[in-house]
């Protein structure tokens, strides 16, 4: 018997290589379907902070608009300084890097800054992402 194998050892080996194969079969499985799954969240969040900080864009324009149609001593107003504030906040926002470190952190001061805005304009806004409804309501 010393020219072959024993055949506890080739169960053991089986056992182990058995192991090995599922695991790197797993591995690349888990792999692929992180993938497609983190894809798929990514798109989803990055739809809704796209849709968000557009729809501060939209309202700050639109603001800018009818509040120089004003008269010349609202144009100069805290308003307006609030209002440009804001929309060079949207401006510099990194919509195309999202690595970017202080993402989270320059959303939360827009979201502030259009809080602020909509308190000097006495607005009550009403911002929702959701499946069935985007978008603001007054």
């Amino acid at each position: 018997m010393a020219g072959s194998e024993d055949p506890f050892d080739a169960i053991v080996m089986a056992d182990d290589r058995f192991r090995g194969e599922g695991y790197q079969e797993g591995y690349e499985e888990g792999s692929s379907l992180g993938i497609i799954e983190g894809r798929r969240h990514g798109t989803l969040y990055g739809a809704k902070v796209g849709s968000e900080v557009g729809c501060y864009q939209g309202f700050a324009l639109a603001w800018r608009c009818l509040l120089h149609s004003c008269a010349a001593a609202e144009k100069d107003s805290r308003k307006m300084k609030v209002l440009e504030s804001l929309i060079g906040m949207i401006e510099k926002f990194p919509y195309d890097d999202p690595t970017y470190a202080r993402l989270h952190e320059d959303l939360d001061r827009i979201r502030g800054k259009f809080k602020q805005l909509c308190s000097l304009l006495n607005v009550q806004p009403d911002f929702r992402v959701s499946a069935e409804r985007s978008g603001l309501s007054f």
